[in-house]
């Protein structure tokens, strides 16, 4: 009955299986499919969601835009679900045309792709800004077409027309974030933690650098969890001299995650003022929240709201390491502070940044695109 659509994101994606996928089929009680393209095969998971796989397209961003696009369409179309949900700006020509075969459409915000595309530092600066109104002219076309509207942030939500658009923040699941920690806080190792996409931009080589100032004092440790973005930065980063203090961890689960979580101090969230991330909200640094963990966070306007509204943690220039430094030791220095910093940005989460709201305000966009077609499950 509804289905989710990516070509762009893997289909363990947190937002769009764990969070909105699973509210959708466990609550409303219908037959929710995942379509990706990974080359991984199809499957059924202990919950019974189905995730089909329409093929993984090689040959770049256009040959995926444009074969991996129709191959998505033709999957979608000859399972004529009732509502298709999408999730990359991309499939927009596919939500269109299963829009014009009868089809409801909602599209997924995650991203403001137009300003993101102004800063891509791959397209010759003369057609960015270009691209970025085209891109935005779409969207706006488009947004008015489509049944629903999710963008993840209330900034982005301003581009859209409020009729249709529910936003729906991408705040932490209580359920993956016990608040039995397990060791008490005094007792944890001297360690720190960063979780997520390791590039430039995320502040990967700023972080190594603060482990080398603050070595002059006493030697604290990374824990790294995440990859590598381009592939060759790893290079770069484990020639720095900070790179001694880092237990580099891959790709971790989510169970794991939240034990690595359990056993440090605070945790990293220190991007770069460019793109979008000034006004995102900040996953992770909810995530660090969740787990009890001060937070040492990039003085955003938005994020020192956040951060200082909840009393959870220090702020610090990005760009600076040695800022970041002084953040780590300020926290080392005082653990009965960094302590209470944790509590209370646990206490945030669990009073407003947290899912289960975000799940209500989804559930009753669908509530109103399938009227008497759900079988809600209570309790």
């Amino acid at each position: 009955m509804i289905c989710h659509m990516t070509n762009v994101h893997p289909r363990t994606d947190i937002r769009i299986r764990v969070k909105e996928a699973s509210s959708l089929a466990e609550t409303l009680g219908v037959p929710v499919s995942l379509f990706v393209q990974d080359g991984l095969g199809d499957e059924t998971d202990e919950n019974g969601m189905r995730v089909i796989d329409t093929g993984l397209v090689s040959g770049g961003r256009l040959r995926r835009m444009s074969v991996g696009a129709w191959r998505m369409y033709r999957a979608v179309h000859k399972a004529r679900p009732k509502v298709a949900h999408f999730h990359d700006p991309e499939l927009i020509p596919v939500g269109l045309a299963l829009k014009l075969s009868g089809i409801k459409v909602v599209y997924d915000i995650h991203e403001d792709v137009p300003r993101q595309i102004q800063n891509k530092k791959y397209l010759p600066a003369l057609i960015r800004h270009p691209v970025a109104w085209t891109v935005e002219a779409v969207e706006w076309v488009a947004a008015h077409i489509f049944d629903g509207l999710v963008p993840a942030t209330p900034r982005i939500a301003e581009r859209f027309p409020a009729a249709k658009t529910v936003v729906v923040q991408n705040f932490p699941l209580l359920s993956e974030w016990p608040s039995v920690v397990e060791a008490n806080y005094a007792q944890r190792p001297e360690h720190v933690a960063y979780v997520g996409g390791i590039t430039r931009k995320r502040g990967a080589v700023e972080m190594i650098q603060a482990l080398e100032v603050i070595a002059e004092r006493q030697p604290v440790r990374l824990q790294l969890a995440g990859g590598f973005q381009p592939s060759g930065l790893e290079v770069e980063l484990k020639a720095l001299a900070g790179w001694q203090h880092v237990d580099y961890r891959g790709w971790a689960s989510r169970p794991e995650v939240a034990q690595m979580l359990g056993q440090v101090r605070a945790g990293l969230v220190v991007l770069h003022p460019t793109a979008n991330y000034p006004d995102a909200y900040p996953v992770k640094m909810f995530e660090y929240m969740a787990a009890g963990l001060p937070v040492i966070a990039s003085d955003f306007p938005l994020w020192r709201q956040i951060v200082d509204g909840a009393g959870c943690g220090l702020l610090v220039d990005p760009l600076n390491p040695r800022a970041i430094a002084e953040a780590m030791q300020w926290l080392l220095d005082h653990p009965e502070e960094a302590e209470a910093m944790g509590r209370r940005g646990r206490e945030a989460v669990e009073r407003v940044y947290h899912w289960e709201p975000e799940a209500e305000k989804l559930l009753d966009l669908y509530r109103r695109l399938l009227g008497g077609e759900t079988r809600e499950v209570i309790g």
